[in-house]
């Protein structure tokens, strides 16, 4: 089988995952590249089945496509840019090939909407995170030399009824998207604009996703919406409700063989109720992303978080008081309009008493259209803004070491999801606290199983172990 045309980008990870190609069909060809979160790779599996239910297969050749759609970020200023330049490296394939549809999905997309055919000369398509569907027509219109766009927002689309395409090479992991949209105003952020307002996807439909992975071979699948905690579907005939922690142990009573993650949390919709279902179901992963942002309550506020440092700490607190081994991690922005010296350090006190697993940190990028941007001067000077960042990325790379050297002289259960980027002759896993675990191979393991491995040493970045036990 060869690799098909999805490539997922992630920002945060700088990781790049290809994934196998669909069987061979006769059709014309698409390739897809996804940039940005987790979302976005979900969605392109979407986008992939709707496109191959409507005649198209996929191609890794990107010489050789009918169509190439580039699935984008709006996050930050440099995902923008990247996806940009990624756009001109086109522009050889289009003038081999003038029938070549170019299309530019997702949330940059949605955010500049009819404006980005004028500037980018070479895109035929725009599509926002709403209207995948509405893509084979799109296509159908842009062949015929016209232009085509779509960017509605729904307040009803989940894509609930789309089995999407798992195309991961791997086999063994999966995304579950469980619901679309935020309604959570950070100022800083676009994601309210380009995938409109909150709403949750049928818990039963979850389930059943769940269950055809599981029955696929799927040893893990992790559940994704921009905040989860705030998951509430409600049965349309019987009535019942079912919230996060509901639908949680709903996907973990599958199998339990079948690891369940999910990601991100907000802090203020995070509940006792959920961290307890967590602790009660053994293949539910003692992980938790809970983004703080900042450590000072009056930056927190202009951020409209709505809680502040001391709501954090508690928070985190009953996390650990119930689950005392739960994986942290967190994100942070430095340099945050109007961010003192003394706002700053807060950020690192606070950093470097929670003692996280793991962080994805970036400095403030103002995105057209917020609260912030509209209402806010974006006055911290860039070089400030890069050196704030540096000091917590170092306080991090401390509290990562400290937290793995904890869990030297244990022993982890680990999902072997293949082998190391460094040698094939060292696997790679996760713990259930979400941290990658390196071992050795010796020609007895492979990608999919369990096992048991006890951790010898560390870096801040890794967890090194041997086998002790394979578990059936």
């Amino acid at each position: 089988m060869e690799e098909t045309g999805i490539k997922y980008i992630d920002e945060a990870r700088q990781g790049e995952v290809l994934v196998m190609d669909a069987p061979e069909k006769h059709g014309k060809k698409i390739f897809l590249e996804s940039y940005g979160c987790a979302m976005n790779f979900a969605d392109s599996e979407v986008v992939a089945s709707i496109m191959i239910k409507n005649g198209y297969i996929t191609t890794n050749k990107i010489e050789e496509a009918d169509a190439i759609f580039i699935n984008t970020c709006a996050i930050r200023d440099n995902a923008e840019q990247r996806v940009r330049g990624r756009l001109h490296a086109f522009n050889p394939y289009k003038r081999k090939n003038p029938a070549l549809i170019v299309g530019v999905l997702g949330c940059m997309a949605e955010r500049l909407k009819t404006k980005f055919l004028e500037e980018e000369k070479i895109v035929d398509v725009v599509a926002g995170p709403d209207s995948y569907r509405d893509l084979p027509k799109l296509v159908e219109t842009a062949e015929t030399g016209q232009k085509a766009v779509n960017v509605f927002l729904s307040r009803e689309e989940t894509y609930a009824d789309i089995s999407p395409m798992r195309l991961d090479s791997n086999g063994i992991t999966a995304f579950i998207s469980i619901m679309r949209g935020c309604d959570n105003m950070c100022t800083f952020c676009v994601v309210p604009f380009t995938r409109g307002r909150e709403r949750s996807r049928d818990a039963y439909s979850i389930v059943a996703e769940a269950h055809d992975l599981y029955n696929k071979g799927y040893k893990e699948v992790t559940l994704l919406g921009q905040n989860v905690d705030s998951y509430k579907w409600e049965h349309g005939t019987t009535g019942e409700k079912v919230n996060f922690a509901n639908l949680l142990e709903k996907v973990a009573l599958v199998s339990p063989i079948l690891r369940v993650r999910f990601s991100t949390s907000h802090p203020k919709d995070i509940t006792e109720e959920v961290v307890r279902t967590m602790a009660k179901y053994d293949n539910i992963c003692n992980s938790i992303h809970l983004p703080v942002q900042s450590g000072n309550s009056n930056v927190l506020e202009r951020m409209n978080r709505t809680y502040t440092r001391e709501w954090y700490y508690d928070k985190v607190a009953m996390i650990r008081s119930i689950v005392p081994d739960m994986g942290l991690s967190t994100d942070t922005i430095s340099g945050f309009c109007g961010e003192t010296e003394e706002e700053h350090a807060d950020t690192l006190s606070l950093m470097d008493e929670m003692k996280f697993d793991l962080a994805y940190m970036y400095v403030y990028s103002e995105r057209p259209g917020t609260p912030a941007a509209k209402k806010m001067t974006d006055n911290v000077p860039e070089e400030v803004k890069k050196r704030r960042l540096a000091e917590i990325i170092e306080v991090q790379r401390n509290s990562s070491f400290e937290r793995n050297k904890l869990d030297v002289g244990k022993t982890f259960e680990v999902l072997i999801e293949g082998f190391s980027k460094k040698s094939e002759e060292m696997l790679r896993g996760r713990t259930p606290q979400n941290k990658v675990a390196i071992f050795s191979g010796e020609g007895k393991y492979k990608a999919g199983e369990y096992v048991n491995i006890y951790i010898e040493d560390c870096t801040s970045a890794t967890l090194l172990g041997r086998v002790i036990e394979l578990k059936n």
